[in-house]
């Protein structure tokens, strides 16, 4: 198992964490995925290493932006 931790912009509330979350989840691999609203802070555990080009574009799909 591989944990990564990413901070995620412009989540406001539980509806942001929940798409965040969704989107994320569906990554192959991706067992789990936990949200820290006021940090913004996404830890994503998978089975392997994710490619941060593929968490960016599911992140951009749920309405949000990956801190470079």
């Amino acid at each position: 198992m591989t944990t990564s931790t990413y901070t995620v912009t412009g989540m406001t509330c539980q509806h942001c964490v929940g798409a965040v979350r969704e989107e994320l989840g569906r990554l192959p691999g991706v067992s789990d995925v936990t949200v820290d609203l006021d940090s913004g802070q996404v830890t994503v555990t998978s089975t392997d290493p994710l490619s941060t080009d593929d968490v960016r574009a599911m992140v951009d799909e749920a309405g949000y932006a990956l801190a470079s």
